[in-house]
């Protein structure tokens, strides 16, 4: 395994680190973490020389939190960085703040966090974490031994983020970054600007939630496959990532073994932090090619979830995406016609808007359900 360091903070990590959002789901109910294959997982990981392991109140609707604070038993707390979350969007008032926080701490049964983010930040969160004063609450964790080091999560824009680098003395953050992604929320800007402060930074989304190392759209599989060497797709977008010192670890949302076992091979070789200026030349073409495709840059996150009419909205998206990269294949309007989970379709939307709050990409998802919903005719 390749290990960095959070420079600030003197603190060794792993350049993969286990993201536990997407955690491995009972067979037939991909909504319910399967908690002892889980729990294998991330013990395999940090057998392996996995030292970072992050979660967030809200993953699996709160089981992840329980499900790595039971997979750190048996020594293996010793061995980590724990990361989690505070969700200030769901702290109405300050009490509501230690309310949360302390529930992580029993989910997770720890003493102390030692990586902890105020979860996504965006414009109406930030202004929410003042108001409740959430750092001075965070500050007297700190003093208290609860927390050791304080981050930031962020999804919004560039100018936004350095207003909040600047805000606060921060030890690390956390930002979304791939090589589709490049000039997207913080994208590269924001990782070097927090690295000049620094910061360390945790990457997320290094494969877009999957999307650019699944079924590729036609014109870019022809830029991939005219370069003359070959590499699997993950290889190719971690190696984009590792290559740059400003990045401390990049996080990897494991959903089953097999997957722990490749990210884990690739993240160990020694020429993963190596990339050329043809290699980098290549990649540029193929972000170019996929933003040029791209309608609505969605993760698949689910933040935009539950829908009150029940929409399965990132499968939506999904749809309507593949519907303009892969040229309105006939394929997608047959799957998102007949295979969507929730058996509900776009013109079920009432124009609440509600998701749209939540949504980390600012995406305007009410109007892309009436588009999706005037391209598939449902």
């Amino acid at each position: 395994m390749q290990y960095r360091n959070f420079d600030k903070i003197d603190e060794k990590v792993s350049l993969m680190g286990l993201g536990a959002m997407r955690l491995p789901s009972v067979e037939g109910n991909e909504n319910e973490a399967d908690e002892e294959r889980s729990i294998k997982i991330i013990r395999d990981a940090i057998d392996s020389g996995v030292n970072y392991i992050d979660t967030a109140f809200t993953y699996h609707n709160g089981k992840s939190e329980r499900i790595v604070g039971k997979a750190l038993k048996d020594g293996y707390r010793e061995k980590v960085l724990l990361a989690d979350k505070m969700p200030i969007w769901l702290a109405k008032e300050e009490d509501d703040v230690k309310s949360l926080f302390d529930k992580q701490m029993e989910r997770l049964d720890t003493e102390c966090i030692d990586m902890y983010l105020v979860h996504n930040i965006c414009v109406p969160h930030w202004k929410r974490a003042k108001k409740l004063n959430l750092m001075d609450f965070l500050e007297k964790m700190k003093a208290e031994g609860k927390i050791k080091y304080i981050g930031f999560s962020f999804h919004d824009s560039y100018e936004f983020f350095e207003e909040v680098v600047d805000a606060y003395p921060w030890d690390f953050c956390q930002i979304q970054l791939n090589y589709v992604d490049k000039n997207h929320q913080a994208g590269l800007k924001g990782l070097k600007y927090a690295a000049s402060k620094g910061m360390g930074v945790a990457i997320m989304e290094p494969l877009k939630g999957g999307r650019i190392v699944s079924s590729l759209p036609p014109t870019v599989e022809k830029i991939w496959d005219a370069y003359p060497v070959k590499k699997s797709l993950p290889e190719w977008a971690f190696k984009w990532l590792a290559s740059m010192p400003e990045v401390t670890v990049i996080l990897n949302g494991i959903s089953s073994e097999k997957q722990l076992e490749e990210n884990l091979q690739l993240l160990s070789k020694e020429d993963i932090l190596e990339l050329s200026n043809d290699e980098n030349s290549l990649i540029d073409k193929v972000s170019d090619e996929y933003n040029r495709l791209i309608k609505y840059s969605c993760t698949g996150c689910k933040y935009c979830m539950p829908c009150t009419q029940r929409l399965d909205i990132p499968k939506i998206i999904e749809y309507y995406n593949d519907w303009n990269v892969y040229e309105q294949n006939p394929n997608t309007k047959f799957e998102y016609t007949t295979w969507l989970p929730s058996g509900h379709h776009a013109s079920d939307c009432i124009d609440c808007k509600a998701c749209e709050e939540h949504c980390p990409q600012n995406l305007p998802i009410t109007e892309i359900m009436k588009r999706a919903s005037k391209s598939f005719g449902l």
